[in-house]
């Protein structure tokens, strides 16, 4: 992977050969952890795709932590060495990560601001309890500060820094793709005793989080996970309804989104287990799908 020449700005970067295995880095990263963005980066422009999997893997970084935890605090307690990291504040330590080196290398390159990635950081303490999600609002802002927040960065290292005014299509898209890959990951969470699922939503379909943990299928739980799936499929419609408007060469930050719909269409069949089913598709029916819609974004 050969990486541009560039100035270097506040944040550290690594002499040619420390980034270029801080990017390689990146990419081994996403493609352990995110196999699904690392398929779609393969058809975003050559020149773009070290700077998308660095973000593509700070974001998996982040989204494992609770994972490599056996309680919140030392979950935490990476948050902030990350959001240090983010604003700088820990220059050798960023330096000395490569995912982190090759992050700041990219907000620098096109001069992205930390912000929508220290909130993505906030949004993620979330993960790392066991509070149920209360309300629709609260899971589409969460949806919004990850996945939304993380297809509009990658629409402005796209267009070289720029905005190409793509902001509402870019949560519309995120609030999709987010809430599909938390009902994929449906039985982990049972397991973990996490609910992303609102509470309100709960409620309404006469079931407590507790019920959730049991592991047991029952017709009000699928009434629970259909509603979120609704819900899903509503934020997917209408990033639908605006896709051809945007701007080619943005359009490979969307590229994963293309799957959304063979997930929660599998999730809606007759044979679907909620706690059993691995909703997933095979790699050559991914870059089928996003083969596909790479060749419609070039029309």
């Amino acid at each position: 992977m050969t990486l541009p020449t560039t100035s270097t700005g506040a944040c550290p970067t690594s002499p040619a050969a420390g980034l270029e295995a801080a990017f390689a880095a990146c990419v081994a990263q996403v493609k352990a952890l995110d196999p699904d963005r690392y398929l779609a980066c393969l058809f975003a422009p050559r020149a773009s795709q070290p700077y998308l999997f660095a973000l593509y893997a700070f974001n998996a970084e982040i989204a494992r932590i609770r994972e490599l935890v056996s309680e919140p605090m030392p979950g935490e307690i990476r948050h902030q060495w990350w959001r240090e990291a983010l604003s700088c504040g820990r220059a050798e330590a960023a330096a000395e990560n490569p995912i982190a080196a090759a992050l700041c290398h990219t907000l620098t390159r096109f001069d992205l601001p930390p912000d929508p990635l220290l909130a993505l950081i906030e949004a993620r303490s979330f993960d790392l309890y066991d509070d149920p999600m209360p309300t629709w609002l609260d899971l589409e802002g969460y949806c919004g500060e990850t996945s939304s927040a993380l297809i509009r960065l990658a629409t402005l290292i796209l267009s070289g820094g720029k905005d190409a005014g793509s902001a509402d299509l870019c949560g519309y898209a995120g609030v999709a793709y987010a809430m599909t890959g938390l009902l994929r990951a449906f039985p982990i969470h049972a397991r973990r005793n996490q609910c992303y699922i609102p509470h309100e939503v709960l409620i309404s379909c006469g079931l407590a989080p507790e019920d959730l943990f049991a592991g047991q299928d029952s017709g009000k739980l699928r009434a629970a996970l259909g509603t979120v799936r609704a819900r899903a499929q509503t934020h997917l419609d209408t990033f639908r309804q605006g896709v051809d408007a945007l701007d080619p060469a943005i359009r490979p930050a969307f590229y994963p989104v293309s799957l959304v719909q063979p997930y929660l269409d599998q999730m809606a069949s007759a044979d679907y287990r909620p706690y059993e089913t691995l909703v997933t598709l095979s790699p050559l029916a991914k870059l089928w799908r996003l083969g596909l819609c790479a060749w419609r974004a070039r029309r």
